[in-house]
């Protein structure tokens, strides 16, 4: 669970990275789920978009994905979501 300095922490560098996924029509498929455990093990921070054309919106787009990929939600605006997964590999040093 992430305190909300933590989440602040995060959602300042979400800012500056790009977003790297498309949620379309066919929505939260499992080869979806399965790039997005990938991409969290590789980044640990993790930008996608959510299209006009998904019934979901972005909220319910980003839980799903973290449930199943066992990560957090850090932020949800608009169309657009963040998720963060610590790796087995720390990359992102979180403040206490």
């Amino acid at each position: 669970m992430l305190t909300s300095k933590q989440r602040a922490y995060l959602r300042s560098m979400a800012n500056g990275i790009d977003t790297i996924f498309h949620v379309g029509k066919s929505g939260v498929t499992p080869e979806l789920t399965e790039s997005f455990n990938l991409a969290l093990e590789a980044r640990e921070i993790v930008k996608a978009n959510v299209l006009d054309n998904n019934l979901l919106g972005a909220r319910e787009v980003a839980q799903t994905i973290a449930a199943r990929t066992h990560s957090e939600v850090v932020q949800v605006i608009g169309n657009r979501f963040v998720l963060y997964r610590k790796s087995k590999k720390a990359i992102i040093e979180l403040p206490k």
